[in-house]
């Protein structure tokens, strides 16, 4: 399987909305399995998912409930306390300066 080579991400401007949790956790997950030089369908059969829903959680288009989140971890070798905590930090990086929220404001519920 060739490198993946990850583009630098443009810094966000005020006016850009915020992403969604689901689109870093997706975002978050192609990664790992990406690093595990996996296919969708490797993981996917791993965490008892078809490649389908794997893939639109991936992209960022489904909501996966957390028994979901933490199969799909668990197949990666990962825990759900370790995805989470990944894509809370993304989200820590991703807020907008001019709400006047700090970052450590933000928790997540699972």
């Amino acid at each position: 399987m060739a490198d993946l080579v990850p583009f630098p991400r443009a810094p966000r401007r005020p006016s850009d909305p915020e992403p969604l949790w689901r689109q870093l956790l997706g975002d978050q997950l192609r990664r790992r399995r990406h690093d595990r030089d996996e296919t969708l369908t490797e993981t996917a059969e791993k965490a008892g998912v078809s490649p389908q829903y794997l893939s639109e959680v991936e992209r960022g288009l489904k909501e996966p409930s957390s028994e979901m989140i933490a199969a799909i971890a668990g197949a990666l070798d990962s825990s759900l306390v370790e995805l989470t905590s990944a894509v809370a930090d993304e989200l820590r990086t991703a807020a907008p300066v001019s709400t006047g929220v700090s970052a450590s404001a933000f928790a997540l519920a699972a």
